[in-house]
């Protein structure tokens, strides 16, 4: 178990982008919870969404008078090649349920919760990994919340049957969607809170064209070229072989076109090592699809760079909890065809601010329909952009939490 070390964040900092009377909302909402004590607990510290947002939002918890941590649990190769089956049988995969598997999910679960200390007035575990930490925390002091960013809307029964004696014991529920809410906890303490972006991040803040350029140059991607991107792990949730099918068929219309195909390799994902190299054999020698990671160098800012860049950002997921990289895409005012699952939809209005597809032919047609129409492209960046300003910034992500913690306070 590691405590994470960030860096201090000031809300005031915000109030360019969303205003001074959404700042001063939000700090009359924490007056009755200066001094409590928060923590947020999961899997990794880097590489994908959750991480990325609770990187912000705890030292903003922090900021408006809130004693906000967050630890990071211990596993090994073996504990999450079965938590990410578990993720996979959450999201509807038919996988056979071991009971080695059980043995090594709970194995650790007590190992965690031997080396945590939680005594806080609020306990947030995130995700299925150390969800059944509560199971060996018998004298707990504060509330407990779970926090679920994955699409549960077709779960394998086997698994989930498996959490559900640990998932009763919490106090409340985070989900992103209220589709994912499965029964009974409908009828327990449910807070729908859809993720969030930073606008002042690395990966988000504006970025200034010589930067982009240069970065562009780089990694040999063609600033003059119509650029493609899927920012997204190597997951078959996220479909990078549909991705490559369909700029393939994109590619016969408009020979010059780019593929980005960028991506963090995270640690509590051994599976994407694996999927990283089936994509990649299944581009086979297409100089003009580039693989971008972390291990590349890729950090916050080029991947803000490639986005920027991009004519259409693309995300076409199978299932998707939310899809983060849609929100960033659509922050820089640049249209997103993704997949019409999850919560994408939530981000996306078709024809509006992109384009939801189901299938890759439809995912080509609309592609090219941007890369053809640049004008459309652009008024449906800027709607884009404005409905993520309205939606999905951390600011509404910080208030949201704040409102669920003084709920969980009044029924004390």
């Amino acid at each position: 178990m590691s405590t994470v070390t960030l860096r201090k964040l000031s809300l005031k900092d915000y109030a360019e982008i969303v205003g001074e009377n959404e700042i001063n909302e939000i700090r009359i909402l924490a007056e009755n919870l200066v001094g409590k004590s928060v923590v947020h607990v999961n899997s990794t510290s880097f590489g994908g969404g959750v991480s990325e947002i609770l990187r912000r939002l705890v030292p903003l918890m922090n900021d408006v008078g809130i004693n906000a941590e967050w630890k990071v649990i211990k596993g090994d190769k073996e504990f999450f090649n079965v938590t990410k089956t578990f993720h996979n049988a959450l999201q509807g995969k038919e996988i056979e349920f071991t009971e080695k598997m059980k043995k090594t999910y709970l194995r650790y679960n007590e190992l965690n919760a031997n080396l945590l200390s939680l005594d806080y007035d609020y306990v947030v575990i995130h995700d299925p990994q150390p969800l059944a930490i509560i199971n060996y925390c018998d004298e707990r002091k504060g509330k407990w919340t779970w926090r679920c960013h994955i699409d549960l809307s077709q779960p394998n029964e086997k698994f989930w049957s498996f959490l559900d004696p640990f998932i009763a014991n919490y106090d409340a529920f985070i989900f992103s969607l209220k589709k994912y809410v499965k029964s009974p906890l409908e009828k327990r303490n449910v807070a729908i809170i859809p993720p969030s972006i930073d606008p002042l991040s690395d990966k988000n803040k504006p970025l200034p064209e010589d930067r982009i350029l240069s970065t562009l140059e780089k990694y040999d991607v063609d600033a003059n070229s119509p650029i493609l991107t899927q920012v997204a792990r190597f997951d078959p949730w996220k479909d990078p072989l549909g991705v490559i099918d369909m700029y393939k068929k994109v590619k016969k219309k408009m020979p010059n076109v780019q593929l980005l195909l960028i991506t963090s390799m995270a640690p509590d994902d051994p599976e994407g090592w694996t999927y990283y190299e089936r994509t990649a054999r299944h581009a086979g020698e297409d100089y003009n699809i580039h693989f971008l990671t972390d291990l590349m160098g890729v950090g916050d800012l080029e991947v803000n760079a490639f986005q920027r860049a991009s004519d259409v950002a693309l995300l076409k997921s199978i299932r998707e909890g939310f899809g983060l990289s849609v929100t960033e895409a659509l922050w820089k005012e640049v249209p997103v065809v993704g997949g019409n699952v999850g919560g994408i939809p939530l981000q996306i209005i078709n024809g509006e601010t992109g384009f939801l597809v189901n299938t890759v032919e439809e995912a080509a047609e609309k592609t090219l329909y941007l890369l053809k129409h640049p004008e459309e492209a652009e008024k449906i960046g800027k709607k884009g952009k404005k409905h993520v300003k309205e939606n999905f910034l951390i600011t509404r992500h910080l208030k949201d939490y704040l409102k669920l913690f003084l709920r969980l306070t009044h029924r004390n």
